[in-house]
């Protein structure tokens, strides 16, 4: 390696969270970077491709290189990841939805970087978890996000009677998410399980046509039956005091 020669800068790209978008919410500044950069790591190489296929920038798929980076890399497969950076190259991390480092593997490589005193260089784009914090109407001053709530069900009814008590002690949003075929059985126990004054929103499908979001006291979404389907959401309770 060559001490004097400047070290590539890391990247953060933001990936579609809906099917058929990238026209509506990749930004210019993705547009403009991305043809730049010929290493990347990613969740996986076969999406990963097919986002930057889909940007239509006229880049030679075969040309580039991708590493998989995800919560099993160990780090000296993350330091091999990363070499090119020595060398001068940038390199992108593209998350497989959204915005990478944000519920995302990517902060692996943002730890790596900040270490070894790699400029880092945060991309703007979609981000389903603050979409939905922004059209539900709760407190977009403190908030937190919890990933995902445990499976078993017992568990996840006291996890989400925690989160209400919280909600209610600190005056804060509570954001989580589910894997998509589970979205209803979530939904149910929050349903069943939170106070009648509890706020619940539900966002889906966010950024793209089956784009919903509703936002109503637990008492409200006890009138009718409703179901979200298999389709990426992001859930958030609020209590009003």
């Amino acid at each position: 390696m060559n001490k004097n020669l400047p070290k590539g800068r890391l990247f953060l790209i933001p990936n579609i969270i809906a099917e058929d978008t990238s026209g509506k919410v990749i930004s210019p500044q993705t547009l403009r970077i991305v043809p730049e950069i010929k290493h990347f790591l990613v969740e996986n190489i076969r999406t990963a491709r097919r986002f930057i296929s889909s940007l239509r920038l006229g880049i030679t798929i075969e040309e580039l290189e991708f590493e998989v980076l995800d919560k099993k890399t160990r780090p000296q497969a993350l330091a091999e990841m990363m070499e090119p950076l020595n060398h001068g190259l940038d390199i992108g991390v593209i998350s497989e939805s959204g915005c990478p480092g944000i519920a995302d593997p990517g902060s692996l490589a943002v730890t790596y970087a900040h270490k070894h005193s790699i400029e880092v260089v945060p991309v703007s784009g979609p981000s389903s978890l603050f979409l939905a914090l922004m059209a539900s109407g709760f407190n977009g001053q403190t908030f937190k996000f919890h990933g995902y709530l445990p499976v078993k069900p017992a568990e996840r009814v006291k996890a989400i009677r925690e989160l209400e008590k919280e909600s209610a002690m600190l005056r804060q949003t509570q954001l989580f998410i589910e894997t998509p075929y589970r979205n209803d059985h979530l939904l149910r126990d929050l349903v069943m399980t939170c106070q009648k004054d509890t706020f619940l929103c539900v966002g889906y499908g966010l950024t793209g046509e089956q784009e919903k979001i509703i936002s109503k006291p637990i008492a409200e979404w006890k009138k009718e039956p409703f179901t979200i389907g298999k389709i990426p959401a992001v859930f958030l309770i609020y209590v009003y005091s």
